[in-house]
């Protein structure tokens, strides 16, 4: 009789980083995986915790993939028929700016049944790793999630619209859209928002970079800082703990922590 399993695929958020930030029932899953594929941002920690079953990289960063998207979708098909469970783990939530719901629509295609298993996203989770509300009863009543760049890597159109908002503003991928991003504030005399950098969010090297708008650019400048960053623009920034009492001048270094 024949041993193999069938083909079924679990689509599990990693979380932002810290290995204890992925859901039990993501690691659960993890530890039945026959193939894990896995991404750059994903914490190869993790790994460790499907000691037997294949893992192959497929990972994407600026300026490198080693894989297109179409190749990962029918990896996972392939590897899902051959060796049964496959375990698609994705930074984050799979579903925000992750291309999740591509591979399973793909893997429907193919008749291959799916699981979604969210994760902790770090759009909310790195803020609050820096004691950052994304709403504060009487400072913020919403917030919104953006990708600072677009797919053909024109800056998103829709960071405009969000200069016109009370809400707190929390982008995802856009350290190097900053100086662009600052233009489009200033433009609408918002020079005065708090401003907020996370680099590396619930790592050990998680970092900070607080000021306004007008001076973000020179404190990240001089932070010398690099990794996954996430910015957090609104009032509800001014409430961290390492919010200094005052933003000074560019050429001040108090306000990287």
């Amino acid at each position: 009789m024949s041993t193999k399993e069938n083909p079924y695929i679990s689509l599990v958020g990693a979380g932002p980083g810290d290995v204890e930030l992925i859901s039990v029932k993501g690691l659960n899953r993890l530890k039945k995986a026959k193939v894990v594929l896995f991404d750059a941002l994903v914490n190869e920690e993790l790994l460790t915790y499907a000691p037997t079953a294949k893992k192959i990289f497929v990972g994407k960063r600026k300026g490198f993939k080693a894989y297109e998207q179409e190749e990962i979708n029918q990896l996972l098909v392939d590897s899902a028929n051959e060796f049964g469970h496959v375990v698609r783990l994705k930074g984050g939530d799979s579903f925000v700016f992750g291309r999740g719901m591509e591979e399973i629509l793909f893997a429907r295609k193919h008749q291959i049944p799916t699981e979604v298993i969210p994760g902790i996203s770090s759009s909310i989770s790195v803020p609050a790793l820096a004691e950052i509300p994304v709403t504060h009863r009487g400072i913020s009543n919403s917030f919104l999630v953006l990708s600072a760049t677009l797919a053909d890597g024109s800056l998103n159109p829709e960071l405009k619209k969000a200069t016109e908002l009370k809400a707190t503003i929390v982008i995802l991928m856009g350290i190097a859209q900053l100086p662009k991003i600052v233009e489009l504030y200033q433009a609408a005399n918002k020079g005065e928002i708090p401003v907020s950098i996370v680099y590396n969010g619930s790592l050990e090297t998680q970092q900070e970079v607080f000021g306004t708008i007008n001076t973000i650019i020179g404190q990240n400048e001089q932070g010398s800082l690099s990794g996954p960053g996430v910015i957090v623009i609104g009032e509800v920034v001014s409430l961290a703990g390492n919010y200094p009492t005052k933003i000074y001048s560019e050429s001040t270094s108090c306000c990287i922590l």
